[in-house]
């Protein structure tokens, strides 16, 4: 089984996510992607993410109906801030049948040599990026690594940091979560 692995604070999870993730599994040799809800990115301040569990819930709502995606909270029972390679690690060593592969933005590409024993993820996993608006160009030598393909994917410019501030200021978000996601959202009284 090829899975795909999507990490992200999902905060909240948006149609751009749903898109990605539903391309990534159904137009790549990938037999699944998982969203992998990540409770802290090292790299972002953690003081604007909602609860972990209601961006799990969340995710679960928005994906209910495809059964080409997948979510795990493999991360919640990890040391915070998580770190990919541990994640990766972990993941591998209790599905030991499954061939897992990263799916990243261009623009973490373009910072990966910053991340934890990013060279250790190079040599043991595939990495998969879409393209990022205002991400620049892929260094020559990630791009042409065996392990690297760029994936041509829909290139959507929707972020999650403006859905929170459309719903703070009490704007619609129509379109941008799915229905379930939006009803939760208004139910709780999320990101008022």
């Amino acid at each position: 089984m090829r899975v795909g692995l999507l990490f992200g604070s999902f905060n909240p999870i948006h149609i751009g996510h749903l898109i990605l993730a539903n391309y990534m599994a159904t137009n790549t040799t990938l037999d699944t992607v998982w969203l992998v809800v990540s409770p802290q990115n090292p790299f972002k301040p953690s003081n604007s993410l909602l609860h972990e569990f209601d961006r799990l819930h969340m995710v679960r709502l928005a994906i209910a109906d495809n059964a080409d995606l997948g979510v795990t909270d493999i991360e919640f029972r990890m040391p915070k801030p998580s770190y990919t390679i541990d994640t990766l690690t972990y993941l591998q060593e209790k599905y030991l049948k499954y061939q897992f592969s990263l799916i990243m933005g261009e623009d973490n590409l373009a910072t990966f040599h910053k991340w934890k024993n990013y060279e250790q993820i190079l040599d043991h996993y595939e990495i998969l990026v879409y393209p990022r608006s205002g991400s620049g160009k892929i260094t020559e030598s990630l791009k042409e690594h065996p392990k690297v393909t760029v994936v041509p994917a829909p290139l959507l410019d929707i972020s999650a940091t403006f859905i929170r501030k459309c719903l703070k200021e009490g704007k619609s978000t129509r379109y941008l979560l799915t229905e379930p996601v939006a009803e939760y959202v208004h139910a709780k009284k999320l990101y008022q």
